[in-house]
């Protein structure tokens, strides 16, 4: 099958040449395109795309950017087989992550899938990446959804690929502006149709960031307006999902002995609570 590679690109200048040598070093593929959507920002991104192989790229204006809307206009230009989308801060270190992550739509026995994770610093960002995304690979379906709850619809366009049919067929993302979390919008429709999702362990992407307080704030405001816009998630009990991370972190923290998180757990918490309480009430 025939595969549509899109990234959306925001000052990626310092990413997008490891990035771009990463896809095209994938083996077992049939790479149809590799579509870059550039927000400009008078940085040097367009001028490194423009040397790079086998790829192509649209310029928008920041006031055009939308979480939902930029991969849904990009995934409608494309008419490959299936559509991966990717962001720009993933670092791939496996010729296989691609084979690994399409293989399971390829095969008939998903239409949404999802890749492994990894975080290589010490920050609480290590311990959700444990939790959220393990070892062994697993599917979601609405038969799990009495023992996942939320989490049947959990999901990451950090690595991620879709039925081209699928993501046709139930309407791309609705042609909404969502605020973040498409991919969970998406996830959840995909289970709601009667479809599968799976969780591919062995297609692995290093993703990490170092988030502050602040950072997690300002990130769960929009959290908790996606969760304000599309209030019938709520009977999943987010609430309990959340709860079970923040155990697992400490938990894993006092573990490894992990001073720098368990200084900075308390403060992090406060800000992802206080901006999902903010951000439900915008």
């Amino acid at each position: 099958m025939s595969i549509d590679i899109i990234c959306p690109l925001y000052k990626g200048a310092k990413y997008i040449k490891k990035l771009h040598a990463s896809i095209l070093m994938q083996k077992d593929v049939e790479i149809h395109s590799i579509q870059y959507i550039i927000t400009n920002t008078n940085d040097e991104t367009e001028s490194i795309v423009k040397t790079l192989d086998h790829c192509s790229y649209k310029l928008i204006n920041p006031s055009e950017f939308s979480h939902s809307l930029t991969r849904e206009k990009a995934a409608y230009a494309v008419d490959g087989d299936i559509i991966v989308f990717i962001t720009q801060d993933v670092r791939i270190v496996r010729d296989d992550w691609l084979h690994n992550l399409v293989k399971p739509i390829e095969d008939g026995d998903a239409v949404l899938c999802y890749s492994r994770q990894l975080c290589d610093n010490e920050t609480i960002e290590k311990y959700t990446r444990e939790s959220n995304y393990p070892a062994t690979s697993h599917y979601q379906s609405k038969e799990d959804i009495p023992q996942l709850g939320l989490k049947t619809f959990f999901s990451s366009d950090a690595s991620s690929a879709i039925s081209r049919r699928v993501f046709e067929e139930l309407n791309g993302f609705d042609h909404k502006r969502l605020p973040t979390s498409e991919d969970m919008y998406m996830a959840y429709k995909v289970v709601m149709a009667g479809y599968k999702i799976k969780y591919c362990a062995d297609s692995e992407v290093i993703h990490c960031h170092d988030f502050n307080s602040r950072d997690q704030y300002h990130k769960y405001v929009l959290i908790g307006k996606f969760f304000k816009e599309n209030s019938y998630l709520d009977q999943y009990n987010a609430t309990k999902s959340g709860g079970g991370m923040a155990k697992y972190i400490l938990k894993r923290a006092f573990q490894d002995r992990n001073w720098k998180v368990l200084l900075t757990f308390l403060p992090n918490m406060a800000g992802r609570y206080l901006g999902m309480k903010v951000g439900k009430r915008s």
